[in-house]
């Protein structure tokens, strides 16, 4: 016998499927299209960063539609009705391709559409994509799979961006023709200050007396330290859903505060200070400052209209480095 709370959750779980599909029999019964009534390209990005870079190359010449533009991790965004048809129906659709992303997958192929350009940005990295670390002192994990774990943090890297940038330039390009001088120049442009400000990362960390970070949270950054050969320690793996560190762990954190001599402990933006406040308590000190290297995970379509920008975002995580390393 089934009960009330499992036809509760299977109803959750089959109807935003069930609208998707009902929506898409009413599009193609008005003959719908994937471009705008403009004749603009309809370009799907799943994340910030993506979107970010997105806007800078298509400017006016597309239609980009944000998914996550709410502010919702991407850990736990889940698609409603209206997303899945965005995802029918679009020219392009560019995503992480994580394990975070594995419902883009089941869309993908649950809504055919032969003219829509997927790009999965995980699979451009190839031997440059790095496993999920754990590292000394880490929390243990209470769950782990069998198969190897991907760090999904893929923009935290300028390098990463400049590559990005480029191949949505490419689709852009192949999409719309007419435009392609236009997108590849100004994916040229963005790409310029890409590598400007990933020379003056390259500056900083040279100068910088110190090498390690010490963070009392998540660490999504990995990307980030392995470009400019920097060390970390950290309460969590990047896609870690652990929120309470451990005596054990806690006291790890302190101890190498200690031994390293650091001022600061970092924390994302999405964390509390409890877990950073917690292992200044326990140092010799205590008197280490929180700093935040902000991930890019909660912003939303406000912070984009206030002027927050994937450069922006990564100048300011630059000066906050800067600090931590104690230049």
């Amino acid at each position: 016998m089934i009960g009330n709370t499992t036809v509760k959750k299977y109803i959750k779980h089959i109807l935003p499927i069930f609208s998707a599909v009902l929506i898409l029999l009413s599009l193609c019964a008005c003959g719908g299209t994937a471009t705008t009534e403009s004749g603009k390209i309809k370009v799907v990005c799943t994340v910030f960063p993506i979107y970010d870079w997105t806007r800078k190359i298509a400017g006016d010449k597309a239609e980009i539609i944000w998914l996550t533009e709410g502010g919702t991790d991407m850990h736990s965004f889940q698609p409603s009705a209206a997303d899945m048809v965005k995802i029918a129906e679009c020219d392009i659709l560019v995503y992480i391709g994580g394990e975070s992303d594995k419902w883009v997958d089941e869309a993908v192929k649950q809504y055919q559409n032969e003219k829509r350009t997927l790009i999965n940005l995980t699979s451009l990295l190839g031997g440059s994509l790095k496993e999920e670390e754990h590292i000394e002192g880490m929390e243990e994990e209470h769950e782990h799979g069998e198969e190897a774990e991907y760090d999904e943090h893929i923009w935290l890297s300028l390098k990463n961006a400049a590559l990005f940038a480029g191949a949505i330039a490419d689709s852009l390009a192949e999409k719309d023709p007419e435009n392609g001088e236009f997108y590849k120049e100004n994916a040229l442009n963005y790409t310029e200050k890409l590598n400007l400000l990933d020379g003056d990362y390259e500056k900083a960390v040279s100068a910088a007396p110190l090498k390690t970070l010490l963070v009392a949270d998540r660490f999504p950054f990995r990307y980030l330290t392995e470009d400019y050969g920097l060390s970390y320690y950290a309460a969590f793996p990047g896609c870690s859903a652990e929120t309470e560190a451990s005596f054990e762990t806690v006291a790890f954190l302190s101890a190498k505060a200690d031994e390293l001599g650091l001022k600061y402990i970092i924390k994302t933006e999405t964390a509390g200070t409890k877990i950073a406040e917690t292992v200044i308590a326990n140092t010799k000190e205590k008197n280490q400052e929180i700093l935040v290297l902000d991930s890019m995970q909660s912003v939303g379509s406000r912070d984009a209209e206030n002027g927050t920008t994937y450069l922006s975002v990564m100048e300011k995580n630059l000066e906050t480095l800067k600090k931590a390393l104690g230049e």
